[in-house]
């Protein structure tokens, strides 16, 4: 099966510091593939790599069959890639609805200048109650944002993120900052995407990676020193040795 994205040989210097040392791996659609490692391992670079907000000294980046590697943010965005970031990029004057309508009308290109003109214009609407709907966020459309709690806000920001219709998912630390219930909420609303699109997921939250992930790459230095199941992670000595361990030893 033709892998949805296929990292090859990503490298990335900052000077002396070789922050990611030749990547790779693949994601297909239908699979959450997490991405793993101690603090300072390289998964922001590596995720920032891939979202557009830094270009790889060397390696490619192909998705659905097309080098995206010299792509700007947005570019990436209108191809099919959605990212979430670790805090939240939301509008909190606005509602929820108001949120994601923004979303939609910057994705599909239209500009407008007075939002009341649009705030019922279906064209923003259907789609936005859609994402919300998809997140379980739909009975809270009307409610303003600085009135959500702490995980309706990740909902919110993940259902901004669908509006954009991706098709390969950049989840950055989605269970940051969240109670127990919360990210239990949120496992399951990750597993319920995982039919629909790719999922490429940056967690330290262990429980949940090994809830969600398929397969798991762990980074070390930069550099990805295994990938496999979530079986398989555990079996290694050499990821507990280098992370999970360490995670235990904490």
């Amino acid at each position: 099966m033709t892998a949805l994205l296929s990292v090859q040989g990503l490298i990335k210097r900052f000077g002396g510091l070789t922050a990611t040392d030749q990547v790779s791996f693949e994601v297909h659609t239908g699979e959450i593939h997490a991405i793993i490692g101690p603090n300072g391992a390289g998964k922001t670079t590596l995720i920032s790599q891939l979202a557009g907000e830094l270009r790889p000294d060397e390696g490619r980046i192909v998705f659905e069959g097309r080098d995206i590697a010299a792509l700007s943010v947005p570019e990436r965005a209108l191809a099919g890639l959605g990212r979430s970031y670790q805090i939240s990029q939301i509008f909190h004057e606005f509602t929820a609805l108001e949120n994601v309508m923004l979303s939609v009308q910057a994705h599909a290109g239209h500009s407008f200048s007075f939002f009341r003109q649009v705030a019922t214009d279906p064209r923003l609407t259907a789609p936005a109650l859609e994402a919300l709907r998809k997140v379980g966020l739909a009975h809270r459309a009307d409610a303003r944002v600085a009135a959500l709690a702490h995980g309706e806000h990740r909902q919110l920001e993940l259902a901004m993120t669908l509006a954009g219709a991706p098709r390969l998912l950049l989840l950055d630390e989605p269970m940051a900052g969240m109670s127990q219930k919360e990210s239990e909420e949120m496992v399951a609303l990750i597993a319920s995407l995982k039919e629909r699109y790719g999922i490429i997921l940056v967690e330290h939250d262990m429980d949940a990676v090994f809830a969600l992930a398929d397969r798991i790459s762990v980074l070390v230095y930069g550099r990805i020193i295994f990938t496999g199941t979530p079986d398989e992670v555990r079996g290694s000595q050499a990821v507990r040795e280098a992370y999970l361990g360490e995670e235990e030893g904490a």
